[in-house]
């Protein structure tokens, strides 16, 4: 594959920065156009060409990159009546960014497999601002030749890419990256609803965090809110941290692991989902807690 022809399917606020990166380094690439993509304007400048008709799209390809928002979306695309593997040619591979459940993962790649079609999963961690950079980490599951094969497209766009194992571990690690994730971000928000119904002044709340055990990650990108109602710190839709967390959930269950915690994290985004909406960017959660208990019934 010296001059892969790839494809792209979801160029939401990830997929963009993802999209921008494979044609700046010179790939030819063409993006599936549907009403969840984010303007081509940019793309288009740079050589990206774009279809209509997802059979196209495939029939078209050596390499087709799904970013699209979980299990049932990569399953469509690919199973469905219409779906990319009757169309993809023998030995293409699909590389699956999209957050999903490891057992649907594996079941599709079986499905692939069978088609000749190699399926590698590849979530991502960190933000659009790194997507746009080109500073993604990617948390890869499948065949390690696979995996060799497809550096130089996952490196145009990632600066980590970390193996995990068999097909199915990238989003079995993804599930356990956001868990912690989100998990922190919720802690923060309900400790800073707590402390500023209490009077503890942002400045104070973030201070004190940031020079002792409440420092890292998760604060840094709350701080903006918590000191100036700025959500661009964390652009992440509620909704998605609250599909996240089922995902974890139950992947947990699958396992028979403890998820007493989680179980709580899950039903905080739930209850956030339900007062401020799917699309409410996570950092309102505090404002969301502040409302108290009960703020859920």
């Amino acid at each position: 594959m010296t001059t892969p022809r790839i494809g792209l399917i979801g160029v939401g606020l990830m997929g963009h920065g993802i999209a921008l990166n494979i044609a700046r380094k010179g790939f030819a690439l063409t993006v599936l156009e549907h009403p969840g993509n984010q303007p081509l304007e940019t793309l288009q400048s740079l050589g990206v060409a774009s279809v209509a008709s997802l059979k196209e799209l495939a029939a078209g390809v050596d390499v087709l990159v799904l970013c699209v928002t979980g299990s049932p979306q990569v399953e469509a695309i690919l199973l469905g009546e219409e779906g990319a593997l009757a169309s993809l040619r023998r030995g293409a591979v699909v590389i699956d960014c999209s957050t999903a459940l490891p057992e649907s993962t594996e079941r599709v790649a079986a499905i692939a497999n069978a088609a000749g079609i190699r399926i590698i999963d590849a979530p991502m961690t960190r933000t659009p601002k790194e997507a746009a950079e080109g500073r993604l980490n990617l948390l890869v599951g499948g065949d390690a030749a696979v995996l060799e094969e497809c550096l130089p497209i996952l490196r145009s766009f990632a600066e980590n890419v970390t193996h995990t194992g068999a097909v199915g571990t990238g989003h079995r690690m993804k599930l356990l990256h956001n868990y912690v994730s989100l998990g922190a971000v919720a802690l923060i928000s309900e400790a800073a609803a707590c402390a500023f119904r209490g009077q503890v002044s942002p400045e104070v709340f973030v201070d004190v965090l940031a020079k002792g055990g409440g420092g890292g990650v998760a604060l840094e990108r709350l701080r903006p809110y918590l000191l100036e109602g700025d959500t661009s710190g964390l652009q992440f839709f509620m909704g998605n941290a609250l599909k996240d967390m089922g995902y974890y959930v139950a992947m947990a269950r699958d396992t028979n692991a403890v998820q007493d915690i989680a179980d709580a994290v899950h039903d905080t985004y739930a209850c956030a989902v339900a007062d401020a909406g799917h699309e409410a960017l996570v950092p309102k959660l505090v404002t969301t807690l502040q409302r108290g208990v009960g703020f859920c019934q």
